[in-house]
């Protein structure tokens, strides 16, 4: 049994099938709902039900309390309706963003590469090309487990039909175990997407703004890799710089891939640092927000700062940007929330970041 969503301020209308939750059915309609953990636990995804009847689901107490239950709110991820129904939303303007439906795919494993001790890069040639803005993630589906695993998509827009996706073992984690010791080349998957509002915002530079800055550590290179090629292959003329950062050597992937983009591009510049000692390292050394600090003397003035990585790499970022006279409109971050990170309290000072 299906029954009817409509979505205000638009005017949308949405057939919805039983069990699908309200943000599910607005993503494949290429209505984008602010949203984040997609667990029920970090109410980001919360909305107003206007009329009509639905089952809140799985959404915790913590996120949606018992009186903004009886005023009608729900959190559109795990909401399913019951009725014919009325939303009021925050439908996110941005002039930059492509409105590109969720859709389900088919692939198959093309390859796969050990990048790093932890990190895998895996290639999926999909059933047919996937259309996503660089910076976005697709939903992965892992055998025996109900929930999908969200990970960003490393390659370029351009190569649309086989995609890349860097996976970092996690430990405890089911989804980047069954990665790493099953998944084998010529396996088909299944995955879902584009996701996320992670790109970038093109229109918001001005012509006497200076560029973009890329921060990241770990297996958060993916996006930032994904939005640079981009733009280099787009011909992009603003200054572009990556600040990348791993704990040694041998955790540092992608790094002759940069090395030669910026020795052909003028206007791209990389820096790669290791937080621990080694002897023959001849790089930068510290974490990433030090090396950024350094690079631009602690003025990024100008700029557009693009983060993506562990929680408290973003957090150090974003104070070093900001002791650097960069703010929060200025700065985009990409953050994947796990059940533990979602119960934390945000501070209200930040809307975006």
């Amino acid at each position: 049994m299906s029954y009817q969503l409509t979505i205000e301020p638009l005017g949308q209308v949405l057939d919805i099938e039983d069990g699908q939750t309200i943000l599910d059915a607005a993503l494949r309609a290429g209505i984008y709902i602010p949203h984040a953990c997609c667990h029920g636990l970090c109410a980001t995804c919360k909305v107003i039900v206007t009329e009509g009847e639905i089952d809140h689901g799985e959404a915790s107490t913590f996120a949606l309390m018992d009186y903004e239950r009886d005023e009608g709110q729900c959190l559109a991820c795990c909401a399913t309706l019951q009725s014919d129904t009325t939303i009021e939303a925050e439908i996110d303007e941005e002039p930059d963003a492509r409105f590109l439906p969720v859709q389900d795919y088919r692939g198959t494993v093309s390859r796969i590469e050990d990048l790093t001790p932890t990190i895998k890069g895996v290639w999926i040639k999909l059933d047919r090309p996937m259309d996503f803005q660089a910076g976005q993630y697709v939903n992965l589906h892992i055998p025996g487990e109900s929930a999908p695993r969200a990970f960003s998509i490393a390659s370029a827009p351009g190569q649309a039909s086989e995609i890349e996706l860097n996976i970092r073992l996690v430990p405890g984690g089911k989804g980047t175990a069954w990665v790493h010791q099953q998944l084998s080349s010529g396996e088909e998957v299944q995955l879902s997407g584009p996701y996320g509002r992670f790109f970038v915002r093109e229109s918001a530079h001005q012509k006497d703004e200076l560029g973009y800055i890329f921060l990241a550590g770990g297996s958060g290179l993916s996006s930032p890799r994904s939005m640079i090629l981009d733009l280099l292959e787009r011909g992009c003329k603003k200054p572009i710089a990556l600040i990348n950062g791993a704990r040694s050597s041998e955790e540092l992937y992608h790094h002759e891939e940069f090395t030669a983009l910026a020795i052909e591009h003028s206007n791209f510049s990389y820096v790669a640092a290791l937080s621990s000692e080694e002897a023959d390292w001849q790089g930068a050394k510290g974490f990433v927000h030090e090396a950024a600090k350094v690079h631009f003397k602690n003025d990024f003035r100008g700029h557009k700062a693009y983060l993506c990585g562990p929680p408290l790499m973003i957090d150090a970022c974003i104070s070093t940007l900001m002791q650097g006279r960069l703010f929060e409109r200025d700065i985009y971050t990409e953050k994947f929330i796990s059940a533990a990170d979602a119960q934390q309290v945000r501070s209200p000072l930040f809307k975006k970041i």
